[in-house]
């Protein structure tokens, strides 16, 4: 004898159903990547920071850890911060953390570029400022900043690059790091909310 499934059944059946098929479906999608992000605007009316994908150098190796980003050399990076890098990098090495340097150094050119890319993506220069900095503002092209992928490897540093004079600068900026010999002894100084200061 057939026995029928009640409806309260059929219902747990169907919903376990369709939670495999959106997971297998969902894999399918992301292909290579193997995770979804989802990001939340926490400021309502507000373009979304870009929270993961910093654009790195045209070419270059991919990092160990995660393909999606770069390891790049870190060429024009200045005499005491490329020896900071090195420092940090090697500890980092002791600890079983990986550093992917996605991008540090940039020409006056390539931020430009960026900047302009920013202003088209968030509609004005102001926005776009939050999240890039025009040429002449700009510590990468001063030889003074690095962006640090995958953003877990970036937390290693916020919470271990003092000593080496790495601070992250701004809030909305995980992967971003600066260096001053000053902050090797005093510390990091507090976060502003973005390049902007707003």
């Amino acid at each position: 004898m057939i026995e029928i499934m009640s409806k309260t059944s059929r219902r747990v059946v169907f919903g376990v159903l369709l939670i495999v098929t959106l997971v297998v479906s969902t894999g399918g999608a992301l292909g290579h990547l193997g995770r979804l992000t989802l990001v939340f605007d926490r400021q309502p009316g507000k373009p979304l920071a870009i929270y993961e994908e910093v654009p790195g150098p045209p070419s270059g190796p991919p990092c160990p850890i995660d393909a999606r980003y770069l390891d790049e050399a870190p060429d024009g990076l200045r005499g005491a911060v490329l020896e900071a890098w090195k420092s940090l990098r090697a500890k980092a090495s002791t600890e079983g953390v990986t550093l992917c340097l996605n991008d540090g150094k940039r020409s006056r050119s390539q931020q430009q570029k960026e900047f302009d890319d920013a202003v088209e993506k968030f509609g004005n220069a102001e926005l776009a400022g939050r999240y890039v900095l025009p040429p002449d503002k700009s510590m990468h092209v001063l030889g003074y900043a690095i962006d640090i992928q995958p953003i877990e490897s970036a937390k290693w540093i916020e919470k271990n690059g003092s000593p080496f004079g790495w601070c992250r600068r701004y809030e909305n900026e995980q992967w971003h790091f600066e260096y001053n010999a000053g902050y090797s002894t005093g510390g990091c100084p507090a976060l502003v909310p973005s390049a902007t200061g707003s």
